[in-house]
């Protein structure tokens, strides 16, 4: 088989895995908190949102931007943790892959 060849079966089982990935990722989720449990993010590891709980304790009307703080720190703790995982099983589906001329 020529180079070319064995360059497209290599691509096209790359990119059979990189999409079973992206369907587990997607199945995939994490937690992260904030405020001591007052506010809990859970994330998908494809980036989006799943759930956001309050403890109804937490809620001070007085003081609304100490829960939207609470909550924009949880959500970005979520997100951040989930990207790194979304990067890290990517990363090993493309860690072997040498493409002449490119790399």
């Amino acid at each position: 088989m020529s180079s070319i060849g064995k360059l497209m079966k290599q691509a096209n089982r790359i990119q059979r895995q990189m999409e079973q990935a992206q369907s587990d990722l997607s199945d995939r989720t994490v937690d992260a908190t904030s405020g001591g449990g007052a506010v809990k993010v859970t994330a998908k590891c494809d980036g989006l949102l799943k759930a956001i709980v309050i403890d109804p304790e937490s809620v001070d009307k007085e003081d609304i931007s100490l829960l939207e703080d609470l909550v924009l720190s949880a959500v970005n703790s979520a997100l951040a943790e989930a990207k790194e995982i979304s990067n890290d099983e990517m990363g090993k589906l493309t860690s072997g892959l040498k493409i002449p001329g490119l790399i």
